[in-house]
């Protein structure tokens, strides 16, 4: 194990949940940094809070939630339904963005803890198309903070290349494959656990767990 500080940028979702695990794997000093952005479920950063609390770990609520000012989009106004992409297009979830300043905010607050380590749970294998959740972009980030900042930060991803039944696989290997699909929050629609079963988000994690349990390898 590392004797480093390591700062997990965190939503309390299913894959967020997952960094944080294999973060405490890895590093003996670990926080969580919590965005209220305008997002659709205010729940989301109550259970972020209260996952952070039970792993025992510093959680700190950054309010960015100037970003909703900036783009319609269906993650921060409620009153723009769901849909998802049609013919290339990205879905009217993409919050434009969202991940630059989640990542740079991060940053900043590293430098202040004197962490080099940042994780996030973006994924290029499955996902909706948003170009900030690329490994190209993350990667180009990386340099972009450390000339800015003139630091070492290492952003980890270790999901980039994991479909989500290999991420409930990592769960499983983590010994917390029930307590992330019981306690975590990935839902559109706000329903914590399994969710709503409709929304995009639940679909593909709902997909990936059952892909997962019909191999008969999950300890639960």
């Amino acid at each position: 194990m590392k004797k480093e500080k390591a700062i997990v940028v965190f939503s309390g979702g299913q894959d967020s949940t997952t960094c944080l695990f294999w973060a405490l794997e890895q590093f003996t000093d670990v926080s969580v940094l919590i965005f209220d952005y305008g997002q659709r479920h205010k729940n989301e950063i109550k259970v972020a809070k209260s996952i952070a609390a039970e792993a025992g770990v510093r959680a700190k609520v950054i309010d960015l939630q100037v970003l909703s000012q900036l783009n319609a989009n269906a993650l921060t106004n409620p009153t723009i339904a769901i849909e998802e992409g049609q013919e290339g297009e990205l879905p009217n979830t993409f919050v434009p963005g969202r991940n630059h300043l989640f990542l740079s905010f991060a940053a900043v607050v590293a430098k202040d803890l004197g962490a080099k380590h940042i994780i996030t749970g973006v994924c290029e294998t499955d996902f909706s198309g948003y170009p900030d959740c690329r490994d190209v972009f993350v990667k180009s980030l990386n340099i972009t903070l450390n000339l800015a900042m003139n630091e070492q930060f290492v952003i980890h991803t270790p999901l980039m290349w994991l479909n989500k039944e290999e991420t409930w696989a990592m769960a499983d290997q983590l010994g917390k494959l029930r307590f992330i699909r019981e306690k975590t929050l990935t839902c559109y629609e706000g329903v914590i656990g399994d969710g709503c079963g409709r929304c995009p988000a639940c679909k593909l994690r709902m997909n990936g767990l059952q892909a997962y349990l019909q191999k008969g390898e999950a300890s639960v």
